[in-house]
């Protein structure tokens, strides 16, 4: 976590808050992030971000724009396809901000996360209720209905080893998938949010990885 000032290869002014919407078609998901105040009023779009289905090796690019004109961040799979697989995320000129695993044992239960920066910080994230995640799983199972979208709203919580959240995902109740992102400081010092968005759209695209 870093309060440099934005240029190549350092952290951007932190944002504390996002709101990410996402938008579904046949074959890829698009996903947009707006800023939003302490009054919870949404800003403009700080990035758009869109996900093909199926893809061998997964790989995601964020652009300032929806015309992708300008590339700001991204995050790509070390390895094809693997339940355990390692996801670097990079700013636009590749410079790491940090990274992303899916703990398939402990997600076996609770899909579970970590999250990790290159100066060693690390946190863990979970699904915030454990009952819901009982109940996504036994969703998932039944054949009729295993393919049809989960019923249940289910969110995320990322811990510093300290126990403090770093990092939350809060998916609302709305005709279209839109969730709520906080990024709040411990010590005076935040999370960036490039990762937390790269991480927010992983936790709804790669749920099932």
């Amino acid at each position: 976590m870093s309060t440099h000032a934005h240029q190549s290869g350092a952290t951007p002014p932190p944002i504390t808050a996002l709101r990410m919407r996402q938008r579904l078609t046949m074959m890829v998901n698009r996903y947009e992030l707006y800023a939003v105040d302490a009054a919870d009023v949404e800003g403009g779009l700080v990035a758009f971000a869109e996900q093909k289905r199926m893809a061998l090796k997964e790989q995601v690019t964020f652009y300032g724009d929806t015309a992708k004109s300008t590339p700001l961040f991204g995050f790509k799979a070390r390895q094809v396809m693997d339940h355990g697989a390692v996801y670097d995320v990079t700013d636009g000129h590749g410079i790491p901000i940090g990274w992303f695993k899916k703990e398939f044992g402990a997600s076996l239960a609770r899909s579970t996360w970590t999250l990790g920066i290159p100066d060693g910080f690390t946190a863990r994230g979970q699904e915030r209720n454990a009952k819901v995640a009982v109940l996504r799983r036994v969703w998932e199972l039944i054949p009729i209905v295993g393919d049809l979208p989960v019923p249940f709203l289910f969110h995320f919580d990322f811990r510093a080893p300290g126990g403090q959240v770093v990092f939350s995902s809060t998916k609302r109740a709305a005709f279209r998938d839109v969730y709520e992102i906080s990024v709040p400081a411990i010590s005076g010092r935040h999370l960036d949010w490039r990762l937390a968005s790269a991480m927010a759209v992983a936790l709804d695209a790669l749920q099932s990885r």
